[in-house]
Parts: structure tokens; C-alpha cells; sequence
């Protein structure tokens, strides 16, 4: 007679491993050597008695502890200790008792796919069931995005069929109680298993679980009880929402069935771009072009604003790309509070085809200047005199 192996080897566990361990060590090794799963296989079942003589005795705690105890001898037949028989012809199967809480629905599933014929598993098809979701998407111009604005969607959508009102069946004719499953929408069969005559449910094939029969289908919707039609949805876009983000309207889409509430309506919102503004978050940028004097002198400007025009006091000497920040002139934060700020950039910009009187009054004033004048121009002076120095000083450029 062969030596047998380690039952705590043979499931895979650690010798002081915990009972729900055993137990889904067990569940994982008997299915993977059940002989119906490997019928080619005859180690399969050995493997698989093997198995299940390991489980019987560790699952046990008095057979677990002479094993722990005396290894083999203490729970051999030959020895007085009870054995571990009732293995022939799987008949045994330990361990997958009510008793240790193991649904017997997942061996099920493993072995015949589907939990005896799909019966255990398969949802209630006269459960109430949401319906789906619609995505479509608006284009808005930029004011609109800022200010917020109801609009109206057109989309495609599943509704009641007006021609049956939603049974399904020709006006004039009723759905029928199936005569398969007596309208139950289950079908009750036994089946001879490893395990003996088992008694399981499936959904009835002929009326799909509903329980009912059309025998004469609605010509508006074959039968389903659902056409789809055009509807017009007033959409409110909040303030302050931006370009490329969803606006979720709950209850606006498909219908449900058997009383299920409707799917959501997924609005995608695309934004026009904008000939004065660009927004950055909840900020909005704009340029503005001034002219030389403007800078040099200050001047008072026109800014606009999604409030419409405001006058800024630009400072004299404003140097060329100033941000200038206007507060809470910006974007509504959305479903928030307060909104951004507006920033505006000052451009100069440098005149073009000058006359002869202008450009000579232009070098009068260029002649009346110093350095003083010129910050920038003067620090420039500064450094640029310094490395020629160097370069001079100690590599003789």
C-alpha cells in the first residue's frame, strides 16, 4: 500500500490553519479534481478521494486532533479510530453539509454551469428594472456657460406604446397565463446528481419567466410594450459650467420596465469659443491693446465684461503685457458661491507707417529723454558695459 501524503499537504494549508480555511481550501481542490470536470483524466479521481478523505478528517475537530496527534494511525480504520470511509464512487463528498454553512449553489455552478439549470441563480424578469441611460450632448456660447440658460434637447427615448399601453398585445386581445409554467415564470424539474435527486427551478423557456404569453403581438411595438419617439427636454445648464463637462438630468431617460424608474438623460455641454474672452477655471482673460502715449501717460480705458463695460485708470509708465486683475468679475463658481476673477493684459502697440512730421516729432521727444527715463534700459547698459569689461579683463576679446 502507497504512503499516504500529509492531509494538510494534500489541501494546501498550513498545519494550524483556521476552520474556514480548510473549508475553502477543500471547496478550491474538489473542484478542480471533480472526475466530471476531467473525464479523460483518471488521477483526476483519486486526486479527488484523496481530497475528500484529507477534508473529512480535518474538517473534524476530534479526527483532526488524533491526526494532529498520531499522524495517520490515529484515524485508520486498521486502528479502531473510525476511519475515513464513505469515499467510493464519490459518494461522500464530506464536508459540504448545511451544517458548515458551504452554499452548495457554487459547487453547483462549477460542475453543471449555471446552478442546475440556471433556476438558482436567474434574476425575477417581472422584477421592477431601471431603464437605461441616454447621452447626447448641446453646444452653448460662451455667455451662456457663464449666465447659465434652459435649453431644449431633442432625444430619441423609449416610451409606453400608445397603441397597447404597454401589455404587449394587439387591442382587443389579452396576454394569455402560460400554459407551461402556469404562470410562475419557473419551470420545477428534479435531476439525478452526484449528490442523489435534486429538485431545482429554471426560468420557463416559453414565456421568458413572465409568467404571461402574447399570442397576438401589438403591431405599434411587436409585442414589447416600448416604441421609441422623439422627445423635446428642457435642460437647465447651471452658471458657471464648462466646456466639455456631463450635465446629469435624472429621471429623462429610457423608460423602465415592469415599474422601474427611467434611466438619466447624460448631457455632454460643448462651448463656443469667444471673441474677446478665454476662461482659465472659473477666471476669464482678456487683451487689450494700448497705444504708446496711453502707456507712457495713463489713460483711463474700456474693459468688457460678461457685465457688460466697466473704465479702468491704467497708471502712467504701464510697461508692456501688464495683468491688470478685476475681482469677482469672473466665472460663477458652479453650484458654489462666488465667482473668479477677470484679468486683463495690456498690449502695446507700436505705430506703423509714420509721416515725416511724426517721426521727426518723435525723435525731438526721444532727444529730450535720458536714461533715467528707461529703468530697464539703463540696468541693460549697466550689465552689458560689465561683461564687456570681462571679456576684455581676462580673455582679451
Amino acid at each position: 500500500m502507497a504512503e499516504k501524503r500529509d492531509y494538510y499537504e494534500v489541501l494546501g494549508i498550513q498545519k494550524g490553519a483556521s476552520e474556514d480555511e480548510i473549508k475553502k481550501a477543500y471547496r478550491k481542490m474538489a473542484k478542480m479534481y471533480h472526475p466530471d470536470l476531467h473525464p479523460d483524466d483518471p488521477q483526476a479521481a483519486e486526486k479527488f478521494k484523496e481530497v475528500n478523505e484529507a477534508n473529512d478528517v480535518l474538517s473534524d475537530p476530534q479526527k483532526r486532533q488524533r491526526y494532529d496527534q498520531f499522524g495517520h494511525a490515529g484515524v485508520d480504520p486498521s486502528y479502531g479510530a473510525g476511519g475515513a470511509g464513505g469515499y467510493g464512487g464519490f459518494g461522500g463528498f464530506g464536508g459540504f453539509s448545511s451544517d458548515d454553512g458551504i452554499d452548495l449553489g457554487d459547487i453547483f455552478d462549477s460542475f453543471f454551469g449555471g446552478g442546475m439549470g440556471g433556476g438558482r441563480s436567474g434574476s425575477d424578469p417581472n422584477a421592477p428594472r431601471r431603464g437605461s441611460d441616454i447621452a447626447t450632448s448641446c453646444t452653448i456660447s460662451f455667455m451662456e456657460a457663464c449666465k447659465g440658460v434652459s435649453v431644449g434637447i431633442d432625444v430619441n427615448r423609449s416610451e409606453v406604446c400608445d397603441t397597447c399601453n404597454g401589455s404587449g398585445a394587439q387591442p382587443g386581445t389579452t396576454p394569455k397565463t402560460c400554459s407551461e409554467c402556469g404562470g410562475s415564470g419557473k419551470i420545477r424539474f428534479t435531476q439525478r446528481t452526484l449528490f442523489g435527486n435534486m429538485q431545482s427551478t429554471r426560468t420557463c423557456s416559453k414565456c421568458g419567466g413572465r409568467g404571461k404569453t402574447i399570442d397576438t403581438p401589438c403591431s405599434g411595438c411587436r409585442g414589447t410594450g416600448r416604441v421609441q419617439k422623439k422627445q423635446t427636454i428642457t435642460v437647465n445648464v447651471p452658471a458657471g459650467i464648462d466646456d466639455g463637462q456631463i450635465l446629469r438630468v435624472a429621471g429623462q431617460g429610457n423608460m423602465g420596465q415592469n415599474g422601474g424608474q427611467r434611466g438619466d438623460l447624460n448631457v455632454k455641454i460643448f462651448v463656443k469659443k469667444d471673441p474677446l474672452f478665454e476662461r482659465k477655471g472659473f477666471d476669464i482673460w482678456t487683451e487689450i491693446p494700448i497705444t504708446y502715449s496711453q502707456a507712457v501717460l495713463g489713460d483711463e480705458i474700456t474693459v468688457p465684461t460678461i457685465d457688460g463695460n466697466v473704465t479702468y485708470n491704467i497708471p502712467a509708465g504701464t510697461q508692456p503685457d501688464t495683468i491688470f486683475r478685476l475681482r469677482g468679475k469672473g466665472v460663477q463658481r458652479l453650484q458654489r458661491d462666488g465667482r473668479g476673477d477677470q484679468l486683463v493684459k495690456v498690449v502695446l502697440e507700436v505705430p506703423k507707417n509714420l509721416n515725416k512730421k511724426q517721426k521727426d516729432a518723435l525723435i525731438a521727444f526721444s532727444e529730450q529723454l535720458t536714461e533715467k527715463n528707461y529703468e530697464k534700459k539703463s540696468g541693460f547698459s549697466d550689465r552689458l558695459k560689465k561683461f564687456t569689461d570681462d571679456l576684455k579683463k581676462n580673455f582679451g576679446i
